[in-house]
């Protein structure tokens, strides 16, 4: 019998990944997905996201790029994966993401293929919502004007293409690099770290989607959960994940202040 089996649950329910079926509607994360859900479809261009690391930031990108039907979006997530990136490979990906065949090697090339690429959408009533996470890895003042260049794509009724940056604090600060792009934001949303409220109905909810019909963590496990986390959401999931293990060597249904305050100290967060 593994740790799933003992507790009586279907799946894991602490699991890191972006999941977007455990995702925790608190009234941060609420007021946020309105406020974008309103940025794209006026199409205002430009919006970002920002918070601390495991704050949520990837789920709730997946959840809105979900949310955008294929009938009256033209959308895509692209991930920044290295600060090394230039306008070109920006460039490149938007043409290949909108599924423009036979993309130039030269710039005002794909610049061309893009706009024309836009205005077709436009012509076929279709909004382009371009995402973005980890955008804190744009550090290149060259893309950011790129990207100010491509939002003066637009004509009567608003911007032809709206991008949504998710990433850390950092953003803010790249953001400032290129001035004109900073007054363009449109939405800023950001997430804080959950209050100890939110952390006890952040955890009941995952526990429910995973199948449970029982709150296996005290009240004072959960205060102890809060007080190591710091409200932050990936550490709430790495705290719970190990404290069930350990409740399931010592073959204890509940989990008390005891087992977290272990846990915590295994994982160096006192």
């Amino acid at each position: 019998m593994g740790v799933k089996d003992f507790f009586e649950l279907s799946e894991n329910p602490f699991n890191n990944t972006p999941d977007i079926r455990f995702y925790y509607e608190s009234k941060q994360h609420r007021n946020a997905l309105t406020k974008l859900q309103y940025l794209v479809e006026n199409r205002r261009g430009l919006g970002i996201v920002i918070g601390h690391i495991g704050m949520g930031k990837t789920t709730l990108s997946r959840l809105l790029l979900e949310k955008l039907d294929e009938d009256n979006y033209e959308s895509a997530l692209i991930i920044v994966v290295h600060s090394e990136i230039n306008s070109e490979w920006v460039l490149k990906r938007l043409n290949m993401q909108l599924g423009v065949e036979n993309i130039p090697d030269d710039k005002p090339g794909m610049l061309g293929t893009l706009y024309n690429k836009l205005d077709e959408l436009y012509s076929e009533d279709k909004k382009v919502v371009i995402l973005i996470d980890e955008a804190q890895m744009i550090k290149n003042k060259e893309v950011l004007e790129e990207l100010r260049g491509i939002l003066n794509f637009e004509n009567d009724e608003g911007k032809l293409i709206t991008f949504v940056l998710f990433g850390l604090s950092d953003l803010e600060l790249n953001l400032m690099m290129d001035e004109p792009l900073q007054q363009r934001v449109a939405v800023r949303c950001k997430l804080t770290p959950f209050d100890e409220e939110d952390v006890r109905n952040y955890i009941v909810h995952r526990l429910k989607v995973a199948g449970s019909t029982n709150m296996m963590f005290s009240k004072d496990a959960v205060t102890k959960i809060f007080e190591y986390s710091k409200g932050i959401p990936r550490v709430i999931n790495t705290i719970c994940d190990n404290s069930m293990f350990e409740a399931y060597l010592l073959k204890q249904k509940q989990i008390n202040s005891n087992i977290i305050q272990q846990v915590a100290e295994d994982l160096g967060l006192t």
